[in-house]
C-alpha cells in the first residue's frame, strides 16, 4: 500500500509540474511581441516565465527519474540538460545582458554547451532501453543515418556557421561548438530512427519533436546572431520552450508509454529500411549538387561516408539472408542423413493434402526398421548412424521426382507420395521393403535388417496431416504386430480413427493418475497340498467413461501408443504395493507380465531392485514373466537381463509357453525358474491325448532342468486331476477363483483352503 501511494504521489506532484509548465508556456506566448511598459513587467515575462518553462520540465523530469522503469537514466539526464539551460539563462540574463559590451564567449555559453551532452545520454539511454541486443546490421544502420543527416544538415542549414573562422580563437571555437552540436545531435537522433525503425514509440517521438524544436532554435538564432539582430524575448525563444515541454511531456507520460514499448519489435519490412535509405539518398543528392564547390566540404564528407555505410549494410544483408537460408535449410533437414525432417515433412504435406481430392488422393508411408536396436546395441550407435545414412541413397532411385522421403527420427521414415492413390502407394511401399530388405555392410560385417511399412491416404480417411500420420502409425504398428511387412490403414467399422487415438490419449492421461491403472490378482495354488503359493497380477484400467477395460482392450492402446513400459512399470509398483501389504504375514509372491521392450531394457534390473527396496520386499516376493517369443528375437540379450534379475533373487517365469515355436533344447540355455503352461494345452487335456502327451514330457524335461511347471487355464477339477498325475506344480485359472481386486484377494487368502485336486473329487 505504500509503494502504492507513493507512485499515486508522484503522478499527482508530475501531473502538476506539467500543468504548471504548459501555462507557462502559454502566458510567455501571449507575452510576445508589444509588451507592457516597464522593467518589472520585462522581467517577469523575460527572466520568470521563461525559466518557470524549463523549472517545470526539470521537475517532470526528475520524477520520472524516481520512478521505476528501465528509462530513469534517461530522464535523469533530461533533467540534467533542463537544469543546465536554467543555469545559463539565469546567468546570460542577471549577468550577461546587462552589461553594456556583451562577452563572447562569456560563462552563461558554457552551460549552454554542456545543456547538450545529457541530451546525448538520454538517447543512448532510450535506445539501450529498446534493443536488447546491436547486430552490425544495425551499427551500420545507425552510422548511415547519422552520417546523411550530418551531410545533410552541413549542406543545407549549418554551412554558412560552420565556415566563421576569423576573428578571435575562443570566439572561432564557441561558435563552430554550436553547429557542431547540433549536427552531432540532429545525427544521434536520426541514427535511433534508423537502428530502430519507423515504430509507434511516442515517448521518442515526442522527444524526437523536442529535439527538431530545439534544433530549429538554435539554426535561427545562429544567422540571427551572425547578422547581429537576435532580439531575447522574442518568438524564437518559443523553439525552445516548446521543446523542453515536449520533453517534459515523454517524461510524464513515459511510464505508461514504455509498458507498449517494452516488447522488441521486429526489424523487417520498409520500417527498418525507410530512414537509412531515405538519408542515403540525400546524401547522394549533396553529391550531386555540390560538384565539390557549392556546400561545405564536410558535408561532401559526409555524404561520402554514408554512402560507403551503406555499400557495407548491403554486404552485411547479403551475409545475413545466406546465414538466414542456411538455418532454415537447417532446420529443414535431417542432420545425420541429410534427408528432409519432421518439419519438412509437416510443410510439404501440408500443401499437398490442400490440393488432394478423392480422384488425386494423397498417401504416406511411414518405415520402421526391424532389428535396428540389435545393430545399435552389438555394434555400436556410430554402426547404427553409418546404417541410417544409406536408407536414403537406397530409397531415393525408387521414388517418383514429386516424392518426398524424410527422416522422421531415430529408426522412423516416412514418404510422401502428392499424388497416388492407395493401390500405388501399396505397391511402392512393397518396392521400398524389398530394397531394404537387401543386405547391408556395416562396419565390416554384412547385416540384414527389416522393416515395417504403414500406408495411409488422404483426403480419405485423414482430412489433416496429423491425421495421416496417425493413421499411417497405426498400419504401421499392425504390420509391425503381424509381421506382414506393409500394412495399408483401413478404417474399423466398430469405431473410427478418432475413437482409437481418444484411447491412446486417455491412457497417456490415466498413466499419470493414481486411480484409474490397477491390478486384479488371480491365485495360484500347489497341485499337491493346495497350498497358495503365488498371485499374478492383471492389468485393469477403470476408465472413466467405459468403465473396466480387460487387457485385451488395453494392451493394443498401448502398444500403439508406444506406452508398454510406462504401463509395465505402473503395473509393477501396484503389484508390489499390494504384496506389501500382506506380507510378511503371508509369504506369497506376485506375478507381473512383461513386454519385449522391458526384456530387452537393460535398465531392468536396476529398476527392479528400487522398487523392491522402496516397498521393502525381499527379492523372492516377486516373480517376472515373459513371453518365450520374446526371448527368440533377442535370446543374447533376454539371457543377460534374465541372468541379472535371477542373480538378484528375482523369479523368472516363462509365460504362454507352447505357444510359440522355440526349441526344447532352447530351454538348456534359458534362465528361468518357471514354466506357464498355455491353456490352450490344458483346455484339451481331458480329450486329446496328444496334449496329454506333450505336457507330461515338457514336466519332464523342465523338471530334470530344476524349473517348475504352472498350467494356466485350469478350469475344473478334472483337469486339476489330470495336471496333477502328469506332475505339474501349480495351478491357475477359475477353478481355483477367478481375478479379482487387491481388497477381495486379501479376504480371499485369508480364508481356509483346501486341495483343489480333493475338492474336484469330493
Amino acid at each position: 500500500m505504500l509503494l502504492i501511494s507513493g507512485v499515486s504521489e508522484r503522478l499527482t506532484a508530475s501531473r502538476l509540474a506539467l500543468t504548471a509548465t504548459v501555462v507557462s508556456l502559454a502566458l510567455f506566448a501571449t507575452g510576445v511581441g508589444p509588451r507592457p511598459a516597464g522593467e518589472l513587467w520585462a522581467a517577469f515575462y523575460d527572466l520568470g516565465l521563461y525559466n518557470a518553462v524549463y523549472a517545470g520540465a526539470a521537475v517532470v523530469c526528475l520524477l520520472a527519474a524516481r520512478r521505476p522503469g528501465p528509462d530513469r537514466l534517461a530522464w535523469a539526464a533530461l533533467a540534467t540538460a533542463i537544469v543546465l539551460g536554467i543555469v545559463g539563462n539565469l546567468v546570460y540574463s542577471l549577468a550577461i545582458a546587462p552589461m553594456e559590451e556583451e562577452p563572447f564567449p562569456s560563462v552563461a555559453d558554457l552551460f549552454y554547451l554542456g545543456y547538450y551532452l545529457p541530451l546525448y545520454v538520454a538517447l543512448v539511454a532510450l535506445i539501450r532501453t529498446r534493443v536488447s541486443r546491436f547486430h552490425a546490421s544495425m551499427w551500420l544502420d545507425g552510422v548511415v543515418g547519422a552520417l546523411g543527416a550530418g551531410a545533410v544538415s552541413v549542406a543545407v542549414m549549418l554551412g554558412p556557421a560552420l565556415e566563421l573562422t576569423e576573428g578571435d580563437l575562443a570566439a572561432v571555437v564557441t561558435s563552430l561548438a554550436y553547429p557542431i552540436v547540433d549536427v552531432v545531435l540532429l545525427a544521434l537522433l536520426v541514427a535511433v530512427g534508423a537502428i530502430l525503425g519507423v515504430r509507434r514509440d511516442r515517448t521518442l517521438l515526442l522527444l524526437a519533436g523536442a529535439i527538431l524544436a530545439n534544433l530549429a532554435g538554435d539554426i535561427v538564432f545562429l544567422d540571427l546572431a551572425t547578422q547581429g539582430i537576435y532580439l531575447e524575448g522574442g518568438p524564437l525563444d518559443l523553439t525552445w520552450l516548446t521543446a523542453v515541454t515536449l520533453m517534459a511531456v515523454a517524461a510524464h507520460t513515459g511510464e505508461r508509454l514504455g509498458r507498449e514499448t517494452a516488447a522488441p519489435t521486429a526489424r523487417v519490412g520498409w520500417r527498418v529500411l525507410a530512414v537509412p535509405l531515405a538519408c542515403n539518398v540525400a546524401s547522394l543528392v549533396v553529391l550531386g549538387f555540390d560538384a565539390g564547390t557549392r556546400f561545405n566540404p564536410a558535408a561532401a564528407w559526409l555524404a561520402v561516408g554514408c554512402v560507403l555505410a551503406a555499400l557495407a549494410r548491403v554486404a552485411i544483408t547479403f551475409r545475413e539472408v545466406r546465414a538466414f537460408n542456411e538455418v532454415r535449410e537447417q532446420a529443414r533437414t535431417d542432420e545425420l542423413t541429410g534427408l528432409p525432417n519432421r518439419r519438412s515433412l509437416f510443410e510439404q504435406a501440408t500443401s499437398a493434402l490442400s490440393t488432394a481430392s478423392a480422384g488425386r488422393p494423397a498417401a504416406l508411408l511411414l518405415l520402421d526398421l526391424d532389428g535396428f536396436k540389435e545393430v545399435n546395441d552389438s555394434l555400436g550407435h556410430h554402426a547404427g548412424d553409418h546404417l541410417l545414412r544409406q536408407i536414403g541413397p537406397r530409397l531415393l532411385p525408387a521414388l517418383r521426382g514429386g516424392d518426398l522421403l524424410a527422416r522422421l527420427g531415430g529408426d522412423e521414415f516416412a514418404v510422401l507420395l502428392p499424388d497416388a492413390s492407395l493401390d500405388e502407394a501399396e505397391a511402392l511401399a512393397g518396392r521400398l521393403r524389398e530394397l531394404i530388405l537387401r543386405p547391408v555392410t556395416v562396419e565390416g560385417i554384412r547385416l540384414h535388417v527389416g522393416v515395417s511399412i504403414g500406408v495411409a491416404s488422404a483426403p480419405v480417411p485423414a482430412a489433416t496431416v496429423e491425421e495421416l500420420l496417425r493413421c499411417a502409425d497405426i498400419a504401421m504398428y499392425a504390420a509391425k504386430s503381424s509381421r506382414s511387412g506393409v500394412q495399408v490403414y483401413v478404417p474399423d467399422p466398430r469405431g473410427g480413427t478418432g475413437d482409437r487415438l481418444r484411447t491412446m490419449e486417455d491412457l497417456r492421461t490415466a498413466l499419470e493418475r493414481d486411480d484409474q491403472i490397477e491390478v486384479h490378482l488371480q491365485p495360484q495354488v500347489d497341485l499337491r497340498d493346495g497350498a497358495v503359493v503365488g498371485a499374478e497380477a492383471l492389468v485393469r484400467w477403470r476408465h472413466p467413461v467405459r468403465g473396466l477395460l480387460s487387457p485385451a482392450e488395453l494392451l493394443p492402446a498401448a502398444e500403439q501408443a508406444g506406452l508398454l513400459r510406462p504401463l509395465a512399470d505402473a503395473v509393477l509398483d501396484l503389484a508390489l504395493t499390494a504384496a506389501a501389504g500382506w506380507w510378511p504375514e503371508r509369504e506369497v509372491p506376485v506375478s507381473v507380465n512383461l513386454s519385449a521392450a522391458d526384456v530387452t531394457d537393460l535398465d531392468l534390473p536396476g529398476k527392479v531392485a528400487q522398487a523392491l527396496v522402496r516397498h521393502g520386499l525381499p527379492a523372492r516376493a516377486l516373480t517376472l514373466e515373459l513371453v518365450e517369443d520374446t526371448l527368440m528375437n533377442d535370446p543374447e540379450r533376454g539371457r543377460r537381463v534374465l541372468g541379472e534379475l535371477r542373480r538378484l533373487g528375482v523369479r523368472t517365469s516363462i509365460d504362454d509357453y507352447g505357444t510359440g515355436y522355440s526349441s526344447l533344447a532352447y530351454l538348456r540355455h534359458l534362465p528361468a525358474d518357471e514354466l506357464k503352461l498355455d491353456r490352450s494345452l490344458t483346455h484339451d487335456l481331458g480329450t486329446d491325448r496328444r496334449a496329454g502327451a506333450i505336457i507330461r514330457h515338457t514336466v519332464a524335461l523342465a523338471h530334470d532342468l530344476g524349473i517348475s511347471v504352472v498350467a494356466e487355464g485350469v478350469e475344473d477339477g478334472d483337469t486339476a486331476t489330470a495336471l496333477t498325475d502328469l506332475g505339474c506344480d501349480v495351478a491357475q485359472g477359475f477353478a481355483i477363483a477367478r481375478p479379482m481386486p487387491v481388497g477381495d484377494f486379501r479376504t480371499w487368502l485369508s480364508a481356509p483352503h483346501g486341495c483343489v485336486v480333493d475338492r474336484a473329487g469330493s
